[in-house]
């Protein structure tokens, strides 16, 4: 199971200044059970905000996040999350890294070990589990988190710009083997990304959210059967849809400046 339900979630923060500012506004969604949702939207609307409310990382001034059906008030064994940053320790080998969060909970050795080897063999690392952090490329680094968040069978997996810090080749090659994994596994996925070719590649559904506050602007069905050919012509328009909307609110002043070059 990895229902979510989303019910007139709101989030502010206050700054050095006194001064209150929204950051999500009346946020009213729900995602199916072995969804795969991607967020989009221009820098700063909340994507990564949303994400840690429901992770259970950060709280909302109002409304409330449940993961079939219970609450969330805080971390907890539902809710698994990637970091597009690594967050791998530096002085665990890969094995000991996937198996760490089945350690904090008093999972023996030797199960966590076995369980840890299974979701190594899974993102194709199994050569590499006596290696470190330091000896592994990029693509590489990402695939042992998204081991060690699955190693733990969390109902729900979110991942926050994952692969942004990657190149292009590499990036593309990760969305595969991710839709593999979750094809495989059967988890919901909620996905931020700045990228509106990875949020239709990926999704069933792209959540567009609008500027600060961070609304929903416009949700998206990607009917597209998978896999995915990116020169589809409807993959090219649905693609070009999002960008439209996203820039409509973020760039267009930009945007116009560029045209007629003054910027």
């Amino acid at each position: 199971m990895g229902t979510v339900e989303i019910s007139h979630l709101q989030k502010e923060f206050t700054k050095e200044d006194s001064v209150r500012v929204i950051a999500l506004s009346d946020i009213n969604l729900t995602i199916a059970d072995d969804e795969f949702v991607s967020f989009v939207g221009p820098s700063g609307c909340g994507k990564t905000t949303l994400l840690r409310i429901i992770a259970g990382l950060d709280t909302a001034n109002s409304g409330e996040v449940r993961v079939d059906g219970s609450l969330i008030t805080g971390p907890g064994q539902k809710v698994g999350m990637v970091f597009q940053e690594y967050s791998l320790f530096p002085w665990r080998n890969v094995l000991k890294n996937v198996a760490f969060g089945l350690q904090m909970r008093g999972v023996s050795k030797d199960e966590r070990y076995d369980i840890a080897r299974k979701y190594i063999s899974l993102v194709g690392l199994s050569q590499f589990e006596k290696s470190y952090p330091y000896e592994l490329s990029g693509g590489m680094r990402q695939r042992v988190a998204i081991a060690r968040a699955l190693a733990t069978d969390p109902d729900l997996l979110l991942m926050d710009e994952p692969f942004g810090a990657l190149d292009a080749q590499t990036r593309n090659h990760m969305q595969c083997e991710l839709l593999d994994i979750w094809e495989s596994k059967k988890k919901t996925i909620l996905f931020v990304t700045h990228s509106c070719d990875e949020a239709v590649f990926l999704s069933d559904r792209v959540i567009v959210l609008s500027p600060r506050p961070g609304r929903i602007r416009e949700i998206l069905n990607i009917s597209i059967p998978r896999p995915r050919d990116r020169t589809n012509n409807e993959f090219i328009d649905l693609r070009r849809q999002i960008l439209e909307m996203i820039e409509d609110e973020d760039g267009g002043e930009e945007r116009i400046k560029c045209k007629s070059g003054k910027l």
